[in-house]
Order: C-alpha cells, then sequence, then structure tokens
C-alpha cells in the first residue's frame, strides 16, 4: 500500500445537491488542493432517511462514485450525532433531559439519549443499511461514527439504567451507602429506586453518586458506540472505525472509550493571536500527545481549521505562515492526517462564518486555499515518514476520574484547583526540551518508561498505588506533588494518614494538612544550593518519615519546613513537590533531572518558540521543526540532515515566523 498522509475535510454535498455545477467544481478544487480524502455524511440523515423507513442513498452513492474516480477516498460517518426533525417530534424519549428534568424541544444537536431504545433502534437501521451499500465500495477506507460525542441526559431511561448499573457494581444498597458514606445529612437510601442523578434541584453534596454518574454516563456512551460498531460491522468487518474526540472535554473518560475504536482521531482548534504563539503551542502539544497516547499509535487529526472559528468571542484569522507550523505540529506529535472542517462553507445556519478551504466566493486565490494547497503539497513531500513512531521515555498520570472527584471535593481551593494548568507546567519542561511524552491514566502501563510525573494524584484506583510502588522499586524515579493519595476510587479519604494505600512509604513522608493561598498569596520554595521560587495556591504540610529534604518553605509559620523531598525506594527514587511551584522551577528541576537520567531529546539547543519533534520509522528517524515565535529562528543540527521537501542536505535551519521543516536525519 502506498505510504501516504490523508489531507482532506468535512464534506457536505447534501448541502447542495441542487448544484450539480457547485458538485462538480468541488472535485476540481479538492484535486487542485492536493486533497486525498473527505469524510461524508455527518449530519446527512434527513436526506438519507427523509421518512421514516424510507431511505436514500442515490445522492451518497454518486458523490462516493465521483470521489473514488478522482483518486479521493471517503471517509463514510454514521448519522447520529444529528437525528431528523420528524423523528424528534415523533418520539419524545430520544429527546435529552436537562438536569432539571425538562425536556428538550426538537434543535440543536447532539440532544439524543443514548439510553433510548427507539433511538439505538433507528442508529442501527440506518448504520446496517450504510454498511450495506457503501461497506465494499472500494473509496470508502474508515468509519466516521457519529460527531463528536458529548453531552448527558438525565431522563428516567437513564435513571433507571443508572439504578441497575449501581446494583451491579455494589450488589446490595449497604455496601452502596458504606461507599457513599451516606449516613452524612441521614441521605440513607433504603430502596434502589430512591436513587437519582445529580440534578440541579437534588441531591449534589454525596460525593460518590456525582463521580459514579459521571463514570455511567462515560459507559452508557462507550455502549451506544459499541452498538455502533457492531451495526456498521454487519456488512463491512473490514472497515477500521473511529470516533473524532475533543480536547479540555472532561465529560466522559477518553481513556474507557479507546479500546473499542481502531484508530483515535480529534479535532482541534487552537486560538493563534498575533506574534509569539509558544503558550498556546505547548497547549496543543499536550493534547496531541493525549490523543496519540490513548492507543501508542498514531492518530488522525479530523478536523482543524485553514483561517479561523465562529464559536470563540472573536475570529481571530491564522497569521500568514500559521496553517503550515499548526498542521505540521499535528503530524509532529503523532498525526497522520490533516484535515479540516470543512470543505465549503455554509450559505446559512450556524456555522456560515467559520472557516473552510472554499468560502462564499468560491476561488482558489484566497490565502486560506493557497495555505492548503501548499500542506497538501508538503504531506506529499514528506509521505515516507507516515505511519512513523514517537518512543518516550517519560510518562504524565492524566486521570479524569481523579479529576472528577477533586473538581467536586468542596475544599480545599473551591476557587480553583488549576489541575490541567498545573499538567501544563510539568509538560512544557519537557515539550521545550524536545523529550517526548506520552499520557497514561491510572489503569495505564509504567514499563518502559524511565520517569513518571503524577501531579495532582488526588484519587487513587485500578491498583496505581501498587504500579507505582513496583515502578520506582524496579528502578525508576517518580514524581508526585501535594493533593496526592487524598482518596480512594469512591472518594472516602484515607485513614490513617496521607498520602494513603501505601504512598506515604513510597514517598516517605506523612501530609499532615494543606494551606489554601487566596489568589495573590505566595509562598517561597528554598533549596539547598540557595535558589528560591515562589509557590502559590497549594501548600501542604507534611514531616519527613524517611524522605530527605532538597528544599524548604521560606514563609509563613511553617517556614523551614520540607517543600521539596526525595526518598529512595528498592531500586529507584520518588520526589515529592509540596506546592504549586512557578513554571521556572518545573524547567530547571526537569532540567537537571533529563540530563541525569539522560533522557534522549530531539535536539540539545532549541531556540526559544521552536518545537522540535522525532518520529522513528523503519528507515530512519524524522525531525520536525515548527516555529512559534512569530521570528525568524536559526537551528544547527548535530550532523548533516535531508530536508525531505526540497531534498537539500542541511547542517542548520533557517525558520520564517511560523515555518516548520521535515528533515530525515542522517546516520552518525
Amino acid at each position: 500500500m502506498e505510504l501516504k498522509f490523508l489531507h482532506g475535510a468535512d464534506y457536505n454535498p447534501d448541502q447542495w445537491l441542487d448544484r450539480p455545477d457547485i458538485l462538480q467544481r468541488d472535485i476540481e478544487l479538492m484535486k487542485e488542493a492536493h486533497m486525498n480524502c473527505v469524510s461524508v455524511g455527518i449530519f446527512s440523515w434527513a436526506k438519507l432517511e427523509p421518512q421514516e423507513g424510507v431511505y436514500d442513498f442515490d445522492w451518497l452513492e454518486k458523490v462516493i462514485k465521483s470521489l473514488y474516480e478522482n483518486g479521493i477516498s471517503t471517509v463514510l460517518a454514521t448519522p447520529s450525532g444529528a437525528k431528523p426533525v420528524w423523528m424528534s417530534e415523533k418520539y419524545e424519549e430520544i429527546r435529552r433531559m436537562s438536569s432539571s428534568m425538562v425536556r428538550d424541544q426538537t434543535g440543536g444537536r447532539h440532544n439524543h439519549c443514548y439510553t433510548s431504545p427507539y433511538y439505538r433502534e433507528k442508529v442501527r437501521q440506518i448504520n446496517e443499511k450504510l454498511a450495506q451499500r457503501f461497506g465494499s465500495h472500494p473509496g470508502v477506507i474508515l468509519w466516521h461514527l457519529s460527531n463528536e460525542y458529548g453531552g448527558t441526559c438525565w431522563c428516567p431511561l437513564c435513571q433507571k439504567a443508572f439504578q441497575g448499573w449501581l446494583q451491579k457494581k455494589y450488589g446490595t444498597l449497604e455496601e452502596l451507602n458504606h461507599q457513599w458514606w451516606t449516613a452524612f445529612w441521614s441521605h440513607t437510601y433504603t430502596s434502589w429506586d430512591q436513587i437519582h442523578a445529580p440534578m440541579a434541584n437534588g441531591e449534589r453534596s454525596t460525593h460518590g453518586l456525582t463521580l459514579d454518574w459521571k463514570r455511567f454516563t462515560t459507559e452508557q456512551v462507550r455502549d451506544f458506540i459499541r452498538e455502533e460498531i457492531k451495526a456498521v460491522r454487519t456488512y463491512a468487518p473490514h472497515l477500521p472505525v473511529t470516533a473524532n474526540f475533543m480536547y479540555y472535554f472532561t465529560e466522559y473518560n477518553y481513556f474507557k472509550l479507546k479500546d473499542d475504536l481502531d484508530l483515535i482521531s480529534w479535532d482541534s482548534y487552537p486560538q493563534w493571536k498575533k506574534g509569539d504563539n509558544t503558550e498556546e503551542a505547548c497547549s496543543t502539544a499536550l493534547w496531541h500527545d493525549v490523543m496519540r497516547s490513548l492507543k501508542h499509535q498514531p492518530f488522525l487529526l479530523m478536523e482543524s481549521t485553514p483561517s479561523c472559528t465562529n464559536w470563540t468571542p472573536v475570529s481571530r484569522l491564522k497569521r500568514p505562515g500559521m496553517h503550515l507550523a499548526s498542521s505540521m505540529q499535528a503530524v509532529a506529535h503523532g498525526a497522520d492526517s490533516v484535515q479540516y472542517f470543512q470543505f465549503r462553507k455554509s450559505r446559512g445556519s450556524s456555522e456560515k462564518f467559520h472557516g473552510a478551504v472554499v468560502d462564499h466566493y468560491g476561488g482558489t486565490d484566497t490565502r486560506e486555499f493557497q495555505d492548503v494547497k501548499n500542506l497538501g503539497q508538503f504531506l506529499e513531500d514528506i509521505r515516507e515518514a507516515q505511519g512513523s513512531q514517537i518512543k518516550a521515555q517519560v510518562a504524565m498520570v492524566l486521570d479524569v476520574e481523579s479529576f472528577w472527584a477533586m473538581e467536586d471535593a468542596q475544599g480545599p481551593r473551591n476557587c480553583g484547583l488549576h489541575y490541567f494548568e498545573t499538567l501544563k507546567d510539568h509538560y512544557r519542561a519537557f515539550w521545550s526540551r524536545g523529550i517526548p511524552v506520552d499520557f497514561v491514566d491510572e489503569e495505564g502501563d509504567l514499563s518502559g518508561y524511565r520517569l513518571v510525573v503524577a501531579p495532582m494524584l488526588y484519587l487513587l484506583r485500578a491498583g496505581f498505588e501498587a504500579k507505582l510502588q513496583s515502578f520506582v522499586e524496579q528502578g525508576g524515579v517518580l514524581v508526585g506533588t501535594y493533593h496526592t493519595g487524598l482518596v480512594n476510587e469512591n472518594d472516602l479519604c484515607y485513614l490513617g494518614g496521607w498520602p494513603g494505600a501505601g504512598l506515604a512509604q513510597l514517598f516517605g513522608l506523612w501530609h499532615e494538612a494543606t494551606d489554601g493561598l487566596w489568589d495573590g498569596e505566595t509562598n517561597t520554595l528554598k533549596l539547598a544550593e540557595g535558589k528560591a521560587y515562589r509557590l502559590s495556591e497549594l501548600c501542604a504540610l507534611i514531616h519527613l518519615k524517611g524522605a530527605k529534604a532538597l528544599g524548604v518553605y521560606g514563609e509563613d509559620f511553617y517556614e523551614g519546613e520540607p517543600a521539596l523531598t526525595v526518598n529512595q525506594f528498592g531500586k529507584g527514587r520518588a520526589y515529592y513537590l509540596a506546592a504549586k511551584a512557578e513554571p521556572a522551577f518545573y524547567g530547571d528541576f526537569y532540567q537537571k533531572l533529563s540530563q541525569e537520567l539522560g533522557l534522549a531529546r530531539a535536539l540539545k539547543e532549541i531556540p526559544y518558540g521552536v518545537e522540535a519533534c522525532l518520529r522513528e520509522g523503519a528507515e530512519g528517524s524524522y525531525l520536525f521543526l515548527q516555529n512559534f515565535s512569530g521570528e525568524e529562528k536559526r537551528v544547527e543540527l548535530p550532523q548533516a540532515s535531508l530536508e525531505l521537501r526540497t531534498g537539500v542536505p542541511r547542517k542548520e535551519v533557517l525558520l520564517a515566523g511560523y515555518d516548520a521543516a521535515v528533515l530525515r536525519i542522517a546516520s552518525k
């Protein structure tokens, strides 16, 4: 099979069936833009099934046939993300209820109940018919399940399913009451049907209830996804399936959904601005790495924009060059595609001003179209790097269930714990040095890593504490922080001292209490060698139980008490940072630690604002460079390397602002 990066867009020909001239022109424009695939049918249910039980696939067959004859593959979507009006009006049960138990009216999208038997049956029917008609078509290469699964329903069907899920999990009400600590405020349940999901005007202070409701919601979505997969595989068992995820999306736990999908894909819409975009690039890189880490394989960038979005407070255009840098960043972190929403702008409705490859003008002499065209050529020039992998020696723990629990905990800082900002503070120290990072949750495997970073591991579940102990005991290095090991998997506080479940022995300390600081308040971390760093938000008061203090607090009543420690445990060691530190600390701390561990880097010297990533393939290693500083940067290479786009050997690369380059690393 020919190696190639997928380059394409969401395509909505059903909006243009009355304009055959536009449909014909679209094919020409796709070819000119070096596109080789499009996603079709995502919001087409009303055209595919205009009346209940009456299907019209002929128009779709003509589109897929025309695309295929012109060398453009189809990623075929199931239409479950937006139901037709006739269905919504006829069957009330498929419309979601809000947390106030108010039934949604017809409108919007992703407004269906995942539990509704009728909706599941209608989705099964149309998915099977699509698979029967197109599953063996040579132009169809991938199933795109629904679109951005999201939302929660509180209807009676979901409540009943939740009660059954709880009964299966806990077995008895006695066990549920104990694990949820319902004796508090006399909220003990004496019947399963007394349990209701946490609602706006109901129970919201039983944290075990809230946590399990989020777990249940994820499981309902997972079951819905499985039903979609089962339907399309009835007639097309050979086609892989994907579902497009989102970033900073914590409504569901993506780590629970990953195993049912063949490929991970996601929709990335960074908010680039004028000038230096290094911080936004760091945030986006983090989420690229999360998506790659879900299955530890190349992923697909399913949606991005060549110009702007329309749903942000301000629709800011990408600056010249940024389309190349931002698109190649996705590829640098493991994407085997660059795709857009959408190909042609809609004439009306909510996304008529969202960026697209072809705008209302319809010509090819727009900057956006030329940017897409140039990017398509770029991907063809570097096609030998397709399928190459990223090998990380560092793992960071991102556990969504722990995040859910700490956000609902009511203390120690209800004005913001800033979990994801804290993850980024640690991550930035590696990203800026070209050190690749994988992300794992508490069900993940730690073998093969040299360093594990686990910030704010509030909730312990799935026996993860034993994995951490084994990892360090066998020679690994662990970095933990404040707000770690406070509760078990059902959000019950550990008795006998924090951190619980054996982590006190691992870190060699006892966490007595936490001082929550107001916004603007600070303390100081003073290291033994004399350096000092600003601390904020949370300060854990700890006592040494075998660990060694590397730094102490510089202020307040706990001045001189340990604030940074290390503990030898087996063949490895565990560090503990007792407070949230300023970014400079993480940079210095991980710089020293990475040198001690000999962590592999893409380059030894990386100018500020330049991102350097390595993808490793069977034929060699590929160095990806993206410049997000907005200013010209010179990057020196350790040995002569071949720039793939030009075929010219380089000892250095001069990158304009928002420029990118890909080089095959020469053997030493």
